[in-house]
């Protein structure tokens, strides 16, 4: 591991709030992050992302749209464990290169020999992700609590020196 960050935004702008990730990696990226943190858009491309993790990051975070059952705007973190998720090992995952399950994308890793390090999701509960651009406006309303809510994991991390920062839960954007 290299001690980096990379903060990816993912997500299908063509699917209305799928959007949600690639709009605030598209925000995080002009905000003066340190040197040592990498903002980049991955959309849907999940091979993309699985090559530049292979390169070696101490922390991830994705950025993403994801349905938990939670209002529409909500914004929260949670830290995912990549192969210890409790899923059936299903062996060599199904490529897609236009695929941005995490499932795959940790699989792609194994299958290169590396190791995601400490991979954290800012998710934002969906209002619809039905074809269309345009985020909804909660999920819209979420995009500065959730730039908000990774500058903090930023600065935690840099505090900590070793990349293992909290486990903050952020409720916001509704």
């Amino acid at each position: 591991m290299t001690g980096r960050m990379l903060i990816a935004g993912v997500g299908n702008i063509f699917l209305g709030d799928d959007g949600f990730g690639v709009e605030v990696a598209g925000r995080l990226a002009a905000a003066g992050l340190p040197d040592w943190v990498r903002v980049a858009d991955y959309g849907i491309s999940g091979m993309h992302l699985a090559y530049d993790l292979a390169e070696g990051y101490e922390t991830t975070i994705l950025v993403d749209a994801s349905p938990r059952g939670e209002q529409p705007g909500t914004v929260y973190v949670m830290e995912l464990e990549a192969g210890r998720d409790g899923a059936p090992d299903r062996g060599i995952p199904q490529l897609d290169a236009h695929g941005m399950q995490p499932d795959v994308v940790f699989g792609m890793l194994d299958l290169l020999g590396a190791d995601a390090g400490r991979v954290l999701l800012v998710g934002c509960e969906p209002a619809s992700t039905e074809p269309g651009m345009g985020l909804s406006a909660p999920v819209a309303a979420a995009v500065d609590e959730a730039v908000r809510v990774v500058r903090d994991l930023v600065r935690t991390t840099e505090a900590s020196g070793s990349g293992s920062g909290t486990q903050a839960v952020a409720e916001g954007g509704r």
